[in-house]
């Protein structure tokens, strides 16, 4: 089953993992670890709450206007 991985720098240093279609989230020192982590935790959210398949989702990104500079 192939996922979707959204990995965000951690303000304490290293990365915050989410898996969007599950709403798991977890954190590594490094990409490769986020993912490990992110990974394992996913599996575990699936194996109690199996989600239907419903094909690939769609990874966009947008912007708004910084508060700061309006």
């Amino acid at each position: 089953m192939e996922l979707t991985a959204v990995l965000t720098p951690a303000e304490e240093g290293g990365f915050v993992a989410l898996n969007p279609e599950t709403g798991t989230t977890t954190q590594g020192e490094t990409i490769e670890e986020a993912v490990a982590n992110l990974r394992e935790a996913t599996s575990r959210y699936l194996s109690e709450f199996p989600l239907p398949s419903t094909g690939h989702p769609v990874v966009t990104v947008f912007t708004v206007p910084n508060p700061r500079h309006a």
